[in-house]
């Protein structure tokens, strides 16, 4: 597929975190023994933006610090509850992150959110992200009834994994429809009827 995915914007949603359901999920998928997950601590805010900009959510790490700051600068205690690293063991490094985060405002009402969930690249592939999400969303589940993401058709995979997780597309228009059927092709799966 590589780089002819056009990028279109998708949003999903899951209506019910089901805490038994997502504790089954996080006994399924546990992390590789060559790495750990563990919460972001003040001042690790660099590790947040190394793994955002080598997966390229950012052309600089001083643009993704920026954008930390920006978004969550006044936020660090909770950062440090709702953030999450995945770490290297052998050599302590973070190479990847996500966030439990919400919006009180999604809908009219308050969502939990999956956010910035990022893997450095030289990692991806190797069966880290289901375990990311899986802590994520047990998280979300101690804070929220509801959780929503955001995101985009060049990040397929994740997508996958995310229908996999429980959230369906949200369809509010042409364009949103368009970009799922889309995605129904890249996959390879159904999903539109489904919901």
């Amino acid at each position: 597929m590589g780089n002819n995915i056009k990028k279109l914007p998708v949003i999903m949603i899951c209506e019910s975190l089901d805490k038994g359901k997502l504790h089954e999920l996080a006994q399924k998928y546990k992390i590789n023994e060559d790495f750990l997950i563990r919460n972001y601590k003040k001042g690790e805010e660099n590790f947040w933006a190394e793994v955002e900009t080598a997966a390229g959510e950012f052309k600089t790490v001083k643009e993704a610090l920026e954008r930390f700051e920006k978004e969550f600068g006044s936020y660090r205690d909770e950062m440090e509850e709702r953030c999450f690293f995945i770490v290297h063991k052998e050599n302590g490094r973070v190479i990847g992150t996500a966030t439990a985060w919400y919006n009180n405002d999604f809908k009219g009402e308050r969502y939990g959110r999956v956010h910035w969930v990022g893997i450095h690249p030289d990692f991806q592939g190797k069966k880290l992200a289901k375990p990311l999400l899986a802590v994520v969303m047990m998280c979300l589940a101690k804070h929220h009834d509801k959780a929503y993401l955001t995101s985009q058709t060049t990040s397929y995979k994740a997508i996958n994994m995310y229908l996999d997780f429980g959230f369906a597309p949200e369809i509010t228009d042409d364009e949103a429809a368009k970009a799922w059927k889309y995605l129904e092709e890249i996959l390879g799966r159904k999903i539109i009827s489904i919901y």
